[in-house]
């Protein structure tokens, strides 16, 4: 009998220990996940070197491996404020911190030490590959009249996969996002001025690192020097906003988006302090659009972002 690609189940829990399985069950750990794409053993060749007297290839070992899987999911709250979404043990495991208030809100922020990791289960049709001390990187997409997404790429340690029986998922934790539009997206803005938006894309840019040591084998977040806001609105006065002036002097810019309506299922990115990259031109339908790029500041430390969901 073939395996089926379609029946695949993800699921994945934070590790209290790190590598350490934390056993996701279908019942309390699915994830519904969408682009899915995964890489079961990843790992360097190192080839022998051996004189035997003849042509031929060499033979090699394969050292130390590594699993990695990207996905994405539907970028919108649990459904109930204050209550942690199903998918908080994904953004947990990017060196990100959770801090839920009970009935109000729950926020996440960078961090630099203290990075947590999870047990990722990935069957596909009964076969079960166990990802442990997963760690890696989010990028959030919020695009005119599509559905915003988070899309995670994770590397983990390797373990050899084994047939199982399949788990049975749960997704009633999993709420129905709202596209995003004039009506479901309240605001966008840059330095207080608002803009009609076409694309947002915010990469957390995690430099993650598997560490393959003798006695040691890890997936490191190392640093996130790169991350990046990527966005594309319709063009203004430059009376209104002059993109060229605050990129030539460095003149520093808070951008903030309000998505969702419903109690529960908001979600809000506030970057507080970026530094506008060199603007370039769009043309969208005759329209003149500035594709503008930004660099998050921190200030004190961990705070160059949050996402709050309400």
């Amino acid at each position: 009998m073939p395996k089926f690609w379609k029946a695949k189940t993800i699921l994945a829990k934070t590790e209290t220990v790190y590598a350490t399985d934390a056993n996701p069950t279908g019942a309390a750990d699915a994830i519904l996940a969408s682009d899915v794409t995964f890489n079961p053993m990843e790992g360097d060749v190192v080839k022998r070197t051996v004189e035997r007297g003849f042509f031929g290839a060499q033979p090699f070992a394969i050292p130390a491996t590594r699993s990695s899987l990207t996905l994405s999911v539907e970028l919108v709250g649990s459904g109930t404020a204050g209550t942690a979404p199903a998918w908080s043990p994904l953004i947990r495991a990017c060196g990100v911190a959770e801090v839920v208030t009970a009935g109000s809100k729950v926020e996440y922020t960078p961090i630099t030490t203290g990075q947590e990791s999870a047990s990722i289960y990935f069957d596909v049709d009964g076969t079960k590959h166990v990802m442990l001390g997963a760690r890696g990187n989010l990028t959030v997409k919020v695009d005119a009249n599509g559905i915003p997404v988070a899309t995670f790429t994770f590397t983990s340690l390797f373990t050899i996969p084994t047939e199982a029986a399949r788990p049975t998922p749960d997704y009633s934790k999993w709420q129905a996002p709202q596209a995003a539009s004039s009506t479901n997206t309240p605001l966008f803005s840059i330095g207080g001025t608002p803009f009609p938006l076409r694309s947002f894309e915010f990469d957390l840019a995690n430099d993650v690192q598997p560490r393959m040591l003798i006695g040691s084998e890890s997936v490191l977040i190392t640093g996130r020097d790169d991350a990046a806001l990527k966005v594309q609105v319709e063009a203004t006065p430059l009376t209104t906003y002059d993109p060229f002036t605050v990129a030539k002097d460095g003149e520093e810019q808070a951008v903030v988006l309000q998505h969702g309506t419903v109690v529960g299922r908001k979600v809000q990115i506030d970057l507080p302090v970026c530094l506008q990259q060199t603007p370039s031109y769009q043309d969208q339908d005759n329209i003149l659009e500035w594709q503008l790029t930004f660099t998050p500041q921190p200030v004190v430390g961990n705070d160059d972002w949050k996402i709050t969901l309400t």
